[in-house]
């Protein structure tokens, strides 16, 4: 409604200032027969500003339609995309929540892995140490074994030396009278202990 008012308030105001300035204007540019020619220029300013007040009577109810239309269809497509302006800040929230998921997500998988692989490397250690734990048992044992096995070896050794020897030097030192003195003192002494 106001722009209907305004639209012909102006007009009327332009209409106004046209015959104010042209009425003088034709009057002077006449000279001669001023009367006849004001009555013509004012019956045509009449006629012109009679065709345009029909003219903006019936042309400004389709341009305020067009332009409401218009308007409405403005209106229409600023709201439109407004909506979608929401929605696409909708969605960059949604996605930027996403990916703050799914970097927390990341962070405790990598973290997850990491400890698992410390875990695990924990283990091998364990293991390793254990094995070489074992390793050095067994070959203590197999040294001490080794070394009991020699010194067994060494003592029979020395005893058979030992015997030889003690056997060569019986038979240098002992007589032939000495070994059946021997012999019969063993038998006595086995004798008593029966």
């Amino acid at each position: 409604m106001q722009g209907k008012a305004n639209v012909k308030s102006m007009l009327l105001k332009t209409l106004l200032l046209a015959v104010l300035v042209l009425v003088p204007a034709v009057a002077l540019a006449s000279g001669a027969d001023s009367g006849v020619i004001l009555k013509d220029f004012l019956y045509r300013c009449f006629s012109f500003v009679l065709m345009v007040g029909l003219l903006a009577y019936f042309v400004t109810k389709p341009i305020r339609k067009g332009l409401k239309g218009r308007s409405e269809e403005i209106e229409k497509v600023l709201a439109d995309a407004q909506a979608a302006k929401e929605a696409a800040e909708a969605k960059h929230r949604e996605y930027s929540e996403k990916l703050a998921k799914a970097t927390e997500e990341i962070d405790t998988i990598t973290a997850s892995i990491r400890r698992e692989g410390e875990l695990e490397r924990e283990k091998i250690l364990a293991a390793a140490n254990d094995l070489a734990v074992k390793i050095e048992q067994e070959a203590e044992n197999k040294a001490s074994s080794v070394v009991a096995k020699a010194r067994i070896e060494l003592r029979e050794e020395a005893a058979n030396l030992a015997v030889e020897l003690a056997e060569d030097m019986l038979k240098k030192q002992v007589s032939a009278d000495d070994q059946k003195r021997l012999v019969d003192e063993y038998m006595q002494k086995v004798g008593e202990l029966h």
